[in-house]
């Protein structure tokens, strides 16, 4: 009992076992959505491969010394931009995205690589102690280092992908303790951005919204006017952008909006998504048993779609189990973030907690029709090898993380 005590408090099994068994799911899932595709016959063994790979990536990054993580960081980001600039240059396009590097028949995608060396970056100026978060110098310089990756990143371009980099780098600020003010007068014009795009209706309900919050922050008549009024210009300049935009790029728009608007052409995914979740009831349809899975109703389901294949093949039970896993590693990483006492670890979890909930947030709500289809994977079960090492990288931080944490306190 003695050995077992000091193995878990070295090596944290309640994020690792739900990690490997949502692992062990997508491999299922990938091998079933690829089974009826000529072309997409070899995908399974590519992500055996990577899994062998991501597993050894994990325990490297599990086993080095941890103030290791602080010292590679300019280094690590550096070269996540090298990456991303060269890809621009020889990249390889898939789906319409320059943002692959190929090496033979296997390649990766160093946007994946990137969201570590930021949130290693980022965690480390923000936590040196001559810093202010409140000051206007330092917020400029950590946004600058989140937003270098992510114009590069939106010229390959990569929509999806730039979502992840947003909310990581607005998730690590408000750790850090950036006022809940600062926090609204960035999000807000978005989030009226995208209500001007759902009608008149929602615009002006957003905009209420707006001068609630105002009112209740108490800010002089000045600061609020100017706020409201920015607001306001971001749903009009949206509206206006939108009619500016060519009829396939509102059409996906539209689509996001009502997918029955074209449900042969941009709104099909989105379609098939939610038929799929839907038709597996309780207990699904059986493993290789799934209709719409099978008779591939959904492109290249194994990547971004993968949960329709958990959602149809194994019912609500299956589905809920993998949102059920994600909540454990979400939850003990929140855990971690808040009981480490080292400032650039505790930034580095909780960074990592943002790229693993922004992704399966934006996945599930894209597969259940909440959310718009920009190309976001499921961490650690859609079909990806250069997502799964990045993925069980970060993950192996975290455990390395847990194994040193009473050195820090």
């Amino acid at each position: 009992m003695r050995i077992d005590y000091k193995i878990s408090d070295k090596f944290d099994f309640k994020i690792f076992i739900p990690a490997t068994l949502l692992v062990v799911i997508g491999l299922a899932a990938v091998y079933s959505a690829t089974l009826s595709n000529p072309g997409a016959l070899n995908n399974f063994e590519k992500q055996l491969i990577a899994t062998l790979v991501a597993y050894v990536v994990f325990f490297v990054a599990y086993s080095v010394p941890t103030n290791s993580f602080k010292l590679i960081s300019i280094p690590a980001y550096l070269l996540s931009l090298f990456f991303l600039l060269t890809v621009l240059v020889i990249g390889k396009k898939v789906s319409g995205a320059k943002s692959w590097l190929a090496f033979g028949p296997f390649g990766f995608q160093p946007s994946e690589f990137a969201k570590i060396g930021t949130i290693l970056l980022l965690s480390n100026f923000l936590s040196r102690l001559n810093n202010n978060i409140d000051s206007f110098k330092d917020i400029l310089i950590a946004l600058a280092i989140g937003f270098i990756p992510i114009g590069l990143i939106l010229l390959e371009p990569d929509m999806g992908t730039s979502f992840i980099f947003i909310s990581l780098i607005l998730i690590i600020l408000f750790w850090k303790g950036i006022s809940l003010l600062g926090l609204f007068v960035v999000l807000s014009p978005g989030l009226v951005a995208v209500s001007s795009l759902f009608g008149s209706v929602p615009f002006v309900v957003s905009l209420l919204i707006v001068l609630v919050a105002l009112f209740f922050f108490k800010k002089d008549l000045f600061f609020s006017g100017s706020v409201f009024a920015i607001n306001l210009a971001a749903g009009f300049f949206t509206d206006n952008l939108y009619n500016a935009l060519s009829p396939h790029q509102q059409a996906r728009i539209k689509s996001f909006i009502d997918p029955m608007s074209d449900p042969l052409g941009t709104g099909y995914n989105s379609i098939q998504a939610m038929v799929a979740v839907g038709s597996g009831g309780i207990f699904g349809k059986g493993y290789l048993q799934g209709n719409q899975t099978q008779l591939q109703y959904i492109p290249e389901q194994w990547t971004d779609f993968i949960y329709c294949a958990i959602g149809e093949e194994f019912g609500f039970v299956g589905a809920i189990l993998v949102i059920s896993l994600f909540l454990i590693i979400f939850l003990r990483l929140l855990n971690l973030a808040s009981t480490t006492k080292d400032e650039f670890l505790s930034l580095v979890v909780i960074g990592i907690l943002g790229v693993y909930f922004t992704h399966f947030l934006i996945n599930i709500g894209m597969v259940i029709g909440i959310l718009p289809i920009i190309g976001v994977p499921l961490s650690f079960v859609s079909y990806g090898g250069s997502s799964l090492v990045s993925n069980m990288f970060m993950l192996g931080i975290v455990m390395n993380i847990f194994r040193t944490r009473k050195n820090y306190a």
